[in-house]
């Protein structure tokens, strides 16, 4: 009966010792592995935050060109300091558009700067007008940030590319 006694009493501090340090150290492995992931992916790349914000201006050039024909009445774009609004000509000049979808908005993807060049033409516009037919000029509008620049091209046909 002692001996029995003496061998639970052994199991039992050997139940109670907790964790062994090898143990503890692949938890902390673990842990920060998963961490610096979390983070890796937390952090966005800027480049890829202006080519989105490109791309999303040049589905909304082409949304402009749509509602100018639809409305017969010519549309604008025109960039402003920390964003951008399109307008409409009405009877008594351009008027801001006031809906979901080409209401005025901040800039995304770090954008610093914007420049509108007519290829083939000496020509410079602080904004970019959008006709009621379906052919227009080409332009070219830059954008630019820390990261760098991108360009969308409108061929005139009324459909816009970033590059």
């Amino acid at each position: 009966m002692k001996q029995h006694a003496m061998h639970t009493a052994a199991r039992e501090r050997r139940s109670q010792r907790g964790f062994t340090l090898l143990e503890m150290l692949v938890v902390l492995v673990i842990a920060g592995l998963l961490v610096s992931l979390a983070s890796l992916s937390l952090t966005r790349n800027p480049r890829t935050d202006l080519n989105e914000e490109a791309q999303r201006l040049a589905l909304l050039f082409e949304s402009a060109g749509d509602e100018a024909q639809v409305r017969a009445r010519p549309v604008s774009w025109l960039p402003l300091d920390g964003g951008f609004r399109f307008d409409i000509h009405t009877s008594d000049g351009w008027r801001p558009l006031r809906d979901d979808l080409l209401g005025p908005r901040r800039w995304e993807g770090g954008v610093t700067g914007v420049t509108i060049e007519y290829p083939g033409s000496d020509t410079h516009s602080d904004r970019i007008v959008f006709g009621t037919e379906s052919i227009d000029t080409p332009v070219q509008v830059t954008l630019f940030s820390a990261a760098g620049r991108v360009t969308i091209i409108g061929t005139g046909n009324g459909r816009y590319e970033v590059r």
